[in-house]
């Protein structure tokens, strides 16, 4: 498919997957008073950013198949989402109305996951180059196809209720009664191949990361950047919402959904490498200003602590304003130290090139032989920017004629 019919087909899926989405908050909205119905309103958040940078990468590399994936991601967890609301509501919220199609569209919701799973584990094998590691990761890749075969084949004729949003609707009408235990087998295997593919498809990043150099290992920086922040995200989501007693499910929404936002922008920019060499300053920022923060958080409870037992509980507010100042003042000197801990750890060349510099600046201003500081200044290029040649010109003195006016040569 040439440039401009991959653009338009691509954006034309993102049209759909939106008015699939209106689709479902409406149908969800109207189903809402359900007992025991699952909210999944906040799925259309992450869904979004699948499709637009689906689309954009289409659209300026239409050879790359990472757009293509996310197009079809998002495109098929979107309408599995709306055919389930929309089964939710005709069947549990107006059963009395006759609404058509409503048992179809929970059946095809009860396994139409799959596929967004399938083009997920697929996602893994292939980014960000759009094809396998080697010719060895073929057998990898019919395996998830395999899968997607036994799990689908399992949801979509198992015996029993079908359920939209964790509500039990109708009996599956394509079930097979007599072929319940096979398909209870598939079930199992499919679970089990659907974690070995995601450990395939994390170990093939791993060695592609190993292997990587120059634009493709900063490609790989930003899906490892965006991937460690959703799960930083999770593990603090958990944590927030054990410490709260009773929260809203706006919270929860926000709380999950925003850091899954981020992956698919992530990988979007190292795709269209859009700043692609900005993900080593975000990464050591990101380091810094975290362990920055956890320490000043340690250092404040700490003192807080501290203090409350020196004053006494009558004078909580002095230890507050203590601790604070303390915080305060320990702020710019633990940022340099962890800025120095950071670059000498993750960053050593950048470091070692501070170093060069600033001892070169040292002996600058002690050295007064022209040819020594030639010979330092060379040294410290070579070590520093690494250059293939260099060579240094100094601009001759200017010559003085009787008159004391200066001719240039």
């Amino acid at each position: 498919m040439k440039g401009r019919a991959a653009a338009w087909v691509a954006w034309a899926l993102a049209a759909l997957t939106v008015l699939l989405m209106a689709l479902h908050l409406t149908w969800w909205t109207l189903a809402e008073p359900v007992e025991g119905a699952q909210d999944t309103r906040a799925e259309v958040g992450p869904i979004i950013p699948f499709v637009v940078v689906g689309a954009l990468i289409v659209t300026r590399r239409p050879d790359n198949r990472i757009g293509w994936l996310f197009c079809l991601l998002g495109f098929f967890l979107e309408a599995a989402s709306a055919l389930d609301a929309y089964a939710l509501y005709a069947l549990a919220a107006r059963p009395d109305a006759g609404l058509p199609v409503a048992t179809a569209a929970a059946w095809v919701a009860s396994w139409g996951w799959t596929l967004g799973l399938t083009l997920l584990l697929l996602l893994l094998l292939l980014y960000p180059t759009g094809r396998l590691p080697s010719p060895r990761w073929h057998p990898v890749a019919w395996l998830v196809g395999l899968m997607a075969l036994v799990t689908i084949a399992a949801s979509a004729f198992q015996p029993g209720p079908l359920k939209a949003s964790e509500v039990p609707l109708v009996t599956n009408p394509l079930g097979i009664d007599a072929a319940g235990g096979i398909l209870d087998l598939f079930n199992r295997v499919g679970s089990a191949l659907i974690y070995l593919l995601a450990a395939a498809g994390v170990a093939s990043v791993v060695l592609r990361f190993r292997r990587a150099r120059g634009v493709e290992r900063q490609q790989l920086k930003w899906f490892v950047y965006a991937t460690v922040g959703v799960v930083i995200g999770s593990v603090l989501g958990e944590a927030i919402l054990g410490l709260m007693p009773n929260p809203s499910q706006m919270a929860v929404d926000l709380i999950f959904t925003v850091p899954i936002i981020g992956w698919p922008v992530a990988l979007g920019i190292a795709v269209l490498r859009y700043r692609l060499y900005e993900i080593d300053r975000l990464i050591n920022r990101t380091l810094v200003y975290g362990l920055l923060t956890v320490l000043l958080g340690v250092s404040y409870a700490a003192c807080v602590v501290v203090l409350g037992q020196l004053f006494g509980q009558d004078r909580s507010s002095l230890a507050v304003a203590g601790a604070t100042l303390a915080a305060a003042a320990l702020v710019q000197p633990a940022r340099r130290r962890i800025q120095q801990l950071v670059d000498r750890r993750f960053n050593r060349r950048r470091y070692d090139a501070t170093r060069a510099v600033e001892a070169f600046s040292a002996r600058l201003r002690n050295e007064l032989d022209l040819d020594t500081l030639s010979g330092e200044l060379m040294a410290v290029v070579n070590e520093t920017v690494r250059p293939s040649t260099a060579s240094l010109w100094l601009r001759p003195p200017a010559q003085t004629t009787p008159s004391g006016e200066g001719l240039r040569s």
